[in-house]
């Protein structure tokens, strides 16, 4: 049960972040959620250009993982640079109570996490998609897997988001479209380690390494989710504002560029295997 109590349901179905923000954040919690939620987009940024630059180093087989990167890495500035300014424009300074509290006016707007779930919806299929244009699946089927992918990532997305506008009025609720949610993320686990485990035979040791690097960072990054959807139940005040925006931010900087990172690796050294040579011209 939440350990947060309404004083009214004047804000319906908003996030807890807009009920705390009827008393107000202190100057630490406000800047800090501010501050977390723009190094998310700086680092989106940051590797936008990694990925561009290193597009070339991989031959040219591999080269759709890097492109699809380069998406998500567009996707994900635009729209947590959107969630940065509906953050710092849904709530002021009220030297009244020096805090910060929900902004007022025509022009004011509650925060919504939504944005994040904007962005997941376009990034999660392919970062899942990324993958398989790395390894090669020596049992699975290339479209079937890519189908489960989709299936399984979507339907994850839209109902976390439809979940996440219940979670101070209807724990029920909340807590149900949560659990429909985990289902189908257990199901991305379960044919993303096939997925792993295929690409690992008759590759060198090396890239061996890579992929259960990768499998690790997969399983963690993106069992941090779970943990900031569920924050209103772990800690419902201005810390647990906080570390919702703190852990989102973390998850999309290991799960997106980390991630996307070593699959640029993993490319490069299958790509030495293939004899593909970067400082090399290649034939038109």
């Amino acid at each position: 049960m939440s350990l947060f109590t309404p004083k009214d349901d004047s804000l319906g179905n908003a996030t807890f972040e807009n009920y705390i923000g009827l008393d107000g954040f202190s100057e630490m919690g406000y800047q800090l959620s501010a501050h977390v939620l723009t190094l998310g987009y700086a680092v989106m940024l940051a590797g936008l250009f990694y990925f561009i630059l290193t597009i070339k180093s991989v031959a040219p087989k591999y080269r759709m993982s890097s492109v699809l990167s380069v998406v998500v890495m567009v996707s994900a500035f635009l729209l947590l640079f959107v969630q940065r300014e509906n953050w710092v424009q849904a709530f002021t300074y009220n030297p009244e109570v020096q805090a910060y509290t929900l902004a007022t006016g025509q022009t004011a707007d509650l925060f919504n996490n939504g944005y994040r779930y904007l962005n997941w919806l376009i990034d999660v299929p392919m970062l899942l998609f990324q993958i398989l244009f790395v390894v090669s699946l020596t049992k699975s089927d290339f479209a079937s897997v890519r189908n489960q992918f989709w299936f399984s990532g979507t339907g994850m997305i839209l109902t976390g988001y439809v979940g996440q506008y219940y979670e101070v009025t209807n724990p029920a609720a909340f807590f149900a479209w949560g659990t429909i949610s985990t289902l189908f993320f257990v199901h991305i686990l379960f044919v993303m380690k096939r997925v792993i485990d295929e690409g690992k035979v008759g590759i060198p040791e090396e890239g061996q390494k890579i992929l259960g690097t990768i499998w690790i960072l997969f399983l963690v990054s993106w069992m941090l989710y779970p943990g900031a959807y569920l924050m209103p139940y772990l800690l419902f005040n201005e810390a647990g504002v906080v570390g919702r925006h703190l852990t989102y931010t973390v998850a999309d900087v290991a799960s997106k560029v980390i991630y996307g990172v070593y699959l640029t690796m993993l490319a490069q050294v299958l790509s030495k295997r293939d004899g593909f040579d970067p400082d090399k011209p290649q034939a038109a």
